[in-house]
């Protein structure tokens, strides 16, 4: 059922969708979303949505924090996909024992978190907790973060290793100066670094502890948001890619009425069948998007409902249909940017930006296509999807 607060918080950014867009270039150029884009996610409500009720937040359901990051990222690519780590990351931070969350929301229920599951750190045992060390590259909103949780590689005494994530606060890293890029120019996802800082042993899950949702020292969260850890992952990265899709529909329907083709008899693009077919095309693709969507988040909030989870199988399915969904998405902007015209390669024309956001985000290592449905084919054909990552 939807509820009073996810609407006005979806209003809320539908009102700030312009300005998004305007200060899309400004982002891109400053390679990290300027400052009136977090603001604007704090004051609309966006980085509340999923943080505990208890804390302040509006403990929303995940797929109506989908569909908020849906409309952010309609507005702006990058800013899109900072909200969807930062809103991701929140709930992820409810994986973690209550002293821990105490400390993460002490300031409010708008608290950023960025992080990645990439191990690229080294976790040693101390007294009270652990020493922490690495880089992690491609971190996504660490310039206006926190906390930070930090993928790495725990070094038992016995001399057995296993992952696990660390949450620190941001001020403890270094950020480097390194993110200049093609596309997702402004999510300022540069490297993060540490060296031999000390984190509290409350702060540490193993991965398994985050993968089976059984954490020590936590009690609070409900049955109904138990969705599991790569099935929120997977759906609200998707979430931000369609979301880029529908601006770039939008922004193509703003566009073309009246605009004439080069060297033809064409003076209104909207007449010309083939723009016809290629934009009912793209819709389509979108709203196939959409339908996936709608069946993952009925069979996740359903079995969350019941006190269950999703089975291997189901999750190696989610995979495969969240990437083929973002494939549909690319392929949606890729169509209406071609319908576009050559004038679209100026900067001061929005789509150019959301055909290459789209183009550099799905290809993220864990959002491949070809990587998911090798993942879903796999249990389709009765063999195991041979992936913890699920």
């Amino acid at each position: 059922m939807t509820t009073s607060e996810f609407t006005a918080v979806l209003e809320a950014v539908g009102e700030i969708v312009p300005t998004l867009r305007e200060n899309g270039r400004a982002s891109e150029d400053n390679r990290w979303i300027v400052d009136e884009n977090v603001h604007l996610l704090e004051k609309t409500g966006v980085l509340r949505a999923v943080s505990p009720r208890r804390y302040g937040g509006l403990d929303l359901p995940l797929a109506e924090a989908a569909e908020i990051i849906k409309e952010v990222a309609s507005g702006c690519g990058s800013t899109g996909w900072v909200a969807m780590v930062w809103v991701s990351n929140a709930w992820i931070a409810t994986l973690y024992p209550d002293k821990a969350q105490d400390e993460i929301w002490a300031d409010g229920p708008s608290t950023r978190i960025s992080g990645g599951f990439t191990p690229s750190g080294t976790l040693t045992p101390t007294e009270g907790g652990y020493t922490l060390s690495g880089t992690w590259r491609f971190n996504s909103g660490c310039r206006g973060a926190d906390w930070n949780m930090a993928a790495a590689i725990l070094h038992r005494p016995d001399g057995t290793e296993e992952e696990a994530i660390a949450i620190v606060p941001m001020s403890e890293f270094t950020i480097a100066d390194d993110w200049d890029t093609f596309a997702a120019a402004g999510t300022g996802s540069a490297s993060s670094t540490l060296e031999d800082v000390f984190v509290p042993e409350h702060r540490v899950v193993t991965f398994e502890q985050a993968l089976m949702d059984s954490t020590p020292g936590r009690e609070h969260l409900a049955p109904e948001r138990r969705y599991g850890l790569f099935p929120v992952v997977f759906t609200e990265c998707a979430a931000a890619c369609v979301g880029i899709a529908r601006g770039a529909m939008d922004l193509f329907l703003q566009r073309v009425p009246g605009r004439p083709i080069t060297y033809t008899s064409w003076t209104d693009q909207r007449q010309h069948p083939l723009t016809q077919v290629q934009v009912a095309t793209a819709a389509n693709k979108i709203a196939a998007a959409e339908g996936l969507a709608r069946g993952w988040w009925q069979l996740l909030q359903g079995r969350a409902d019941e006190g269950g989870t999703l089975t291997a199988e189901e999750r190696a399915v989610l995979r495969g249909e969240a990437a083929f969904a973002i494939q549909l998405a690319k392929e949606a902007v890729e169509i209406l940017y071609g319908a576009s015209g050559a004038s679209v390669l100026q900067k001061s024309v929005p789509m150019q930006r959301f055909f290459r956001d789209i183009e550099g985000f799905a290809q993220h290592a864990l959002l491949l296509n070809t990587t998911n449905l090798e993942v879903q084919g796999r249990v389709l054909l009765g063999l195991d999807p041979d992936t913890p990552f699920l």
